[in-house]
């Protein structure tokens, strides 16, 4: 729902817009800040668009980055250290799907004319008195539609990404799609290839950071023939795994960016689960994610897959028990300390049936507990390498020592013990030296 004012930027942005009114320029904050603030969400990014070129902008204030000069834009740094974007009023004139060749001197209506929907076309002044709405922006709000500016092809055509954008925001705030946009989605969905793969990628993360059920915008994508153009191993998964992707929930409001990474990451390796092997690792590569990215969620992939039972096996038998923290030291062990809840989130977002959603936190926390707390590795061992080499256990024997005993150990954690662990090794290497001499 619209809110019943006109947003009011923060004292920061009218800062900033009153130095280059009082140069006498004139001065609007425009983009996706405007429309978030028209529907009550919270957006931190206001960006401005001014009459003023980028070399007055830069001789107007003290610190600034040039971050797209011969686009029109400069940073401008606050005092607090935020850096907000201002953009000379531009016009394109030239564009081969991915940049645009523009020019200066226009009005802001103009340069409203240039955006891709009319949701993002709105300005408003940094006072919060006046609004600029030149094609009925605040009404696709109210009627929750995403529409392109003027003629929906040319304006694909003039930045193939936007046919992506229309996607997610549509997914993000649950609103349709215009159908004229929607075919001309469509229409140029077997020309995203123009597209780099980086800038494909950003929009999948940008998706799955976004949108709290992101599988609506990834089955648009998928019907608009955009996955089969730009990331078909993606576009082979059916309504049950985007269903299952919408289990795993975005990060919430404020949390950490480690955390909203990891939240990301877990996403895009629940979209992985249902392919095979080399086809996460062909599709990953080919979006140009990194080979960290690539080894996490394939490994997760691989963990799932290998663990999967016992999570269900976890949730089945919802008492806490000894025999229960077993399975669990073997998740741990598994998946790793600190990626053992998310193989316990994944497999159970994966789940064929339902899940009794009591049960399945009390399997979470049990797992969270026993990887913070319980021996699952072996450096966890009461005794290392050293320990063993003292009484002659060396060589490959030395790590089939460790193994052993870690095995033990995860079977029953109060075999660990220096004094026990010890014997048990002795025994073992008395045993392989009888053996041995027979």
């Amino acid at each position: 729902m619209i809110t019943g004012d006109w947003p009011a930027p923060p004292g920061a942005v009218r800062g900033i817009a009153e130095v280059l009114e009082r140069a006498g320029h004139e001065v609007w904050c425009v983009g996706g800040a405007v429309r978030d603030a028209l529907l009550g969400e919270p957006h931190l990014d206001w960006d401005l668009a001014t009459s003023a070129t980028p070399d007055v902008v830069r001789r107007l204030f003290r610190r600034t980055v040039p971050l797209g000069i011969e686009f029109g834009t400069v940073g401008v740094i606050d005092a607090a250290g935020v850096m907000h974007e201002v953009t000379t009023f531009r016009r394109d004139v030239e564009t081969d799907g991915r940049h645009a060749v523009v020019v200066f001197g226009v009005s802001i209506e103009d340069d409203l004319a240039r955006r891709d929907f009319t949701v993002n076309a709105i300005a408003v002044s940094a006072d919060g008195t006046r609004l600029v709405d030149p094609f009925d922006g605040r009404g696709d709000l109210a009627r929750r539609v995403v529409r392109a500016v003027g003629t929906p092809r040319e304006r694909m055509v003039e930045d193939r990404l936007r046919a992506l954008r229309a996607l997610r925001f549509a997914a993000r705030f649950g609103f349709a799609i215009d159908p004229h946009t929607w075919e001309a989605i469509v229409e140029s969905a077997p020309h995203l290839g123009r597209l780099s793969a980086e800038r494909v990628k950003q929009e999948i993360d940008k998706t799955l950071e976004q949108v709290a059920a992101p599988s609506g915008a990834f089955r648009r994508w998928r019907d608009a023939g955009a996955f089969a153009t730009v990331a078909p191993a993606f576009g082979a998964l059916d309504d049950t795994a985007w269903e299952a992707l919408d289990r795993i929930p975005r990060a919430p409001r404020g949390a950490t960016p480690a955390r909203a990474t990891k939240r990301r990451l877990e996403r895009l390796a629940m979209m992985c689960l249902p392919l095979p092997a080399h086809d996460v690792r062909a599709q990953l590569r080919a979006l140009r994610f990194s080979n960290a990215d690539q080894s996490w969620i394939l490994r997760m992939v691989a963990a799932v897959a290998a663990q999967r039972e016992a999570v269900y096996r976890l949730v089945r038998d919802a008492e806490s028990s000894a025999p229960r923290r077993r399975i669990a030291r073997g998740i741990a062990h598994d998946a790793g300390r600190l990626d053992a809840t998310t193989v316990v989130r994944l497999a159970l977002a994966a789940s064929p049936v339902q899940v009794d959603r009591r049960r399945a936190a009390a399997a979470w926390r049990l797992v969270r507990d026993v990887a913070a707390h319980d021996p699952v590795s072996v450096a966890d061992l009461a005794v290392d390498g050293d320990d063993l080499r003292a009484v002659g256990i060396v060589g490959p024997a030395l790590g089939d020592a460790l193994r052993a005993l870690l095995a033990d150990v995860l079977d029953d954690v109060s075999l660990n013990t220096r004094e026990v662990l010890m014997a048990r090794a002795g025994a073992r290497a008395a045993r392989a030296g009888a053996h041995a001499s027979s």
